[in-house]
């Protein structure tokens, strides 16, 4: 894919987004190093891609630093962001791209933990260092932006839901952070083709992906939608703080 943002338009920028040492969060942090900005890779337990990422970005000219911390755990999550300000003295931009919940193994309230509760940790400990001018981007689904008004599969409703809750914990705050001149962005995509989250929605329930690509017309791949989520971080925040990405048709408005 061609270049996303203008090359040189971020320079002196800083960017972090969560989860991003692969899939969406990592095409994104990419774009994001393409366009001049130094960045953060935070990643949960992939050292070895989020370091091998960094090495890729480094050549681009920009800095980029490597932070792992589990977003659920709040002493770490402190600790990545005074990492932060040590290295670049603040941040201009915040993607909250991480998420989960489907994971095997986890805490019965994971995915509220992490898709709600740790979002907000994140903004919190962030607003320190978030410069005036600075934008935080949230990454949702529309099975997840609009699961209060159409069902989704039951394999996915525990984390739409969650998800839900942290975008609507995140809104709360749109106020206060318009007052320190933050702008405010929910990105919301279809599936998307490729992410750990299709993978596993489509082993739990064979022919889904097939069935919402023949529904919506066309999904989005990883690298087509962290493109969109790297524009919402510069471009005009939207009246209503949404940009919703391919065909809602089949989704009620909430």
């Amino acid at each position: 894919m061609s270049q996303i943002l203008p090359a040189g338009s971020l320079s002196g920028k800083t960017a972090l987004v969560t989860g991003s040492s692969r899939g969406i969060g990592a095409d994104t942090v990419r774009y994001l190093a393409e366009a001049g900005a130094n960045v953060v890779i935070n990643f949960r337990n992939k050292a070895p891609r989020a370091e091998k990422l960094a090495a890729q970005l480094r050549e681009l000219g920009v800095e980029a630093l490597v932070v792992g911390a589990d977003l659920t755990d709040p002493d770490a999550v402190q600790a990545m962001f005074a990492e932060v300000e040590r290295v670049f003295g603040g941040l201009d931009i915040l993607v909250l791209n991480a998420s989960g919940g489907m994971e095997s193994g986890m805490a019965e309230d994971y995915a509220l933990k992490l898709n709600r509760d740790a979002q907000v940790g994140v903004l919190e400990a962030a607003l320190p260092l978030l410069r005036p001018g600075a934008r935080v981007v949230f990454v949702t689904s529309h099975q997840a932006h609009f699961i209060r008004t159409t069902t989704t599969m039951a394999e996915y409703e525990v984390v739409a839901l969650s998800k839900r809750a942290g975008e609507d914990a995140l809104r709360e705050r749109i106020g206060d952070l318009d007052e320190r001149g933050i702008g405010f962005v929910v990105v919301s995509g279809d599936m998307i083709e490729g992410t750990i989250t299709a993978t596993l929605l489509e082993r739990a329930n064979p022919g889904a992906i097939a069935s919402r690509r023949e529904s919506a017309g066309k999904l989005y791949n990883v690298s087509e939608f962290a493109a969109e989520v790297a524009r919402a971080a510069v471009e005009d925040v939207p009246a209503d703080n949404t940009r919703l990405i391919g065909d809602t048709s089949s989704f009620a408005e909430v």
